[in-house]
């Protein structure tokens, strides 16, 4: 859905009631009859007009609401998918910090091995 699309909603029910109202200002202009009828005529085709416009209404909320159900069950599934990614991404760091103390552990007790000979050199 465009980010425009309210703007576009209320374009369409906007040229939608001015389109009926044209056309119903032409049909009694162009109609010859009493003014009862013409009343009577101008009453029904408003009634019409304010039906047509509720089911327009109806339709389009219901699509909204479609949409918005559709959004909000995507930005779930991202929320979990981020959780399940963040998950992983503590699980390999923790792991490598790991490998990195034991890398740190094996280098010294390395060193010190190295330098335990010298000492005992140095103090002969």
């Amino acid at each position: 859905m465009s980010n425009g699309s309210g703007g576009e909603v209320g374009a369409f029910f906007a040229g939608f009631l001015v389109g009926g109202l044209v056309g119903a200002a032409a049909a009694l202009l162009l109609a010859p009859q009493s003014g009862e009828e013409t009343r009577a005529q101008i009453r029904q085709k408003g009634i019409e007009l304010r039906d047509k416009a509720e089911e327009s209404l109806d339709d389009a909320r219901a699509k909204v609401e479609a949409v918005a159900a559709d959004i909000k069950r995507r930005a779930e599934d991202l929320q979990l998918q981020s959780r399940v990614v963040l998950e992983e991404g503590q699980k390999h760091l923790a792991e490598a910090v790991e490998e990195t103390r034991k890398a740190a552990s094996a280098a010294v007790t390395k060193e010190e091995a190295a330098a335990a000979p010298k000492a005992a050199k140095a103090k002969a």
